[in-house]
Parts: C-alpha cells; sequence; structure tokens
C-alpha cells in the first residue's frame, strides 16, 4: 500500500528484455541503501519487487512480468528516462496523499501540459471503459502522484501541478501524447463493482 506522495526520483540505466518479461534496472540514489531484496517500490505508479541492488552504485533491478509490460507505460522507459519512486508506507506513520495500492489500472495519453504561471495545467484522457470513476475533488493516482481532480470532463481528467510537485517528480518531462500510468480511487471501483452486482 502506497500514498501517492512521490519521496524522489530514479532514472532507467536499462530495460532488458528477458523473452516475455523485462528486467528494469535503475539509478535510485541514496534510497538503495534503504531498500531490502524483496521490498515493494512504487515506480511510477507500479508496485515492483526489489530483485536485487548494488549500494556503492546505487542501483535497484526489477522484474517485469508480461503483464506489467501490458498493462503499464514502463515498456515505453528509454535510458535516462525519469521515475516516480515511493517505498511502500510504514506502520504509524503520518497518512497524506490517498489510498494506493500501486496497482495500475490503465495507461492513458496527456492531452495538455501547459504552464500556467507558476503552475502547470495537466489534462489526461480517460479510456472510455473507465470513464465514471472520477469525480471532481476527488482522488486520482497518475505516474504514483496522488492528484485532486480540478475538473472531470466526458473523456478526461484535469488536474493542477503545484511547484513542489512539478520539481520533485517525473512530471517535468512529460509532453503531450506521453502515456502515463493511471490508478483510479479504489472506493469508486468498489462502487462500479457493486453497482454492477445490482
Amino acid at each position: 500500500m502506497f500514498t501517492g506522495l512521490v519521496e524522489t526520483t530514479g532514472s532507467v540505466i536499462s530495460l532488458e528484455p528477458r523473452g516475455g518479461s523485462a528486467r528494469l534496472a535503475l539509478n535510485v540514489g541514496a534510497m538503495a541503501g534503504e531498500l531490502t531484496d524483496g521490498e515493494s517500490v512504487a515506480v511510477n505508479g507500479c508496485c515492483l519487487t526489489v530483485a536485487a541492488k548494488n549500494v556503492a552504485a546505487q542501483t535497484v533491478c526489477f522484474d517485469l512480468l508480461m503483464q506489467t509490460l501490458k498493462v503499464t507505460s514502463l515498456g515505453d522507459l528509454q535510458t535516462g528516462s525519469l521515475v516516480n519512486l515511493e517505498r511502500a508506507m510504514a506502520l504509524g506513520a503520518r497518512f497524506g496523499g490517498h489510498f494506493v495500492q500501486g496497482h495500475v489500472d490503465a495507461t492513458a495519453r496527456v492531452l495538455d501540459w501547459s504552464e500556467h504561471g507558476q503552475d502547470h495545467r495537466l489534462e489526461v484522457e480517460i479510456p472510455p471503459e473507465h470513464r465514471g470513476l472520477i469525480i471532481s475533488k476527488g482522488s486520482i493516482c497518475l505516474d504514483g502522484i496522488s492528484l485532486t481532480a480540478a475538473e472531470v470532463t466526458e473523456t478526461s481528467v484535469v488536474c493542477w501541478i503545484i511547484p513542489h510537485t512539478f520539481q520533485l517528480t517525473n512530471l517535468r518531462t512529460k509532453r503531450p501524447g506521453d502515456r502515463i500510468n493511471v490508478e483510479f480511487d479504489m472506493l469508486g471501483k468498489y462502487v462500479r463493482e457493486l453497482m454492477r452486482r445490482q
């Protein structure tokens, strides 16, 4: 379980295909010394397991299943790509953001990423099968970042990005047309499933 509050960013060293799967190697800086083998880390909002690490080189490796490559945008990563990182919640720690499972529901295209004074406007297209899961002022997780839906249209969601989030996350490298990972609010998914069953 995560909060969607990005701790730091890492950079991609390599994404090595291994049959239908892949191994992702990241430079994560000082975080490498804080991680243990088998620990869960949200990488761009996708819960991955630490498979290997080198503290001296500040690198960590993750194995990506075929399903992970199919459902997320991690397969789009290139050497040097910036990724958002968050370790799993610690029991007793202050809780910010919202409940994020690290289970990506879909990928979505960035429609608008524009500067407005000190802030940025991020508009993301929502796939048809997931529309209705977002409400105005509700929570959404984009590339592992807990954001508030400022505006919801029939086909998209708009979030406003403050300077702190812009500087701390990989959003500063995004462009219109890029794919990002989306995890919808857990409560919304449960409500939709209950309504379907009735």
